[in-house]
């Protein structure tokens, strides 16, 4: 079992910055993909940014130039440096993991509560 806890939402002006962060802890399983999600109001989630093992990163276009995704292995973490943030940016944000369980032998998926970012104008 993988627990995640998402931090680093909250309030910011247009143009702002803020940095999400999200650890893992558990045990037996090899953390691959890390991504994060963001779902708007009356929206679906959607991968806005994937970084790999091998840390290639992917971005949706709409945040390429201004998010920035990245990892600690040591410490099991993801983060997701976020400028010139824009009003439509605003809604919760996710982070999900995609683990190799050691135990059963299979890949899982996890994901955070959820961290509000809200930009205003």
């Amino acid at each position: 079992q993988v627990q995640l806890v998402e931090s680093g939402g909250g309030l910011v002006q247009d143009g702002g910055s803020l940095r999400l962060s999200c650890a893992a802890s558990g045990s037996s399983f090899r953390i691959t993909d890390m991504s994060w999600y963001y779902q708007g109001p009356q929206q679906e989630r959607d991968e806005v940014a994937r970084i790999t093992l091998g840390r290639a990163t992917i971005y949706k276009d709409s945040v390429e130039g201004r998010f920035t995704i990245s990892r600690d292995d040591a410490k099991k973490m993801v983060f997701l440096q976020m400028n010139s943030l824009k009003p439509e940016d605003t809604g919760t944000y996710y982070c999900k993991v995609h683990v190799w369980n050691m135990i059963s032998s299979q890949y899982e998926d996890y994901w955070g509560q959820g961290t509000q970012v809200t930009v205003s104008s």
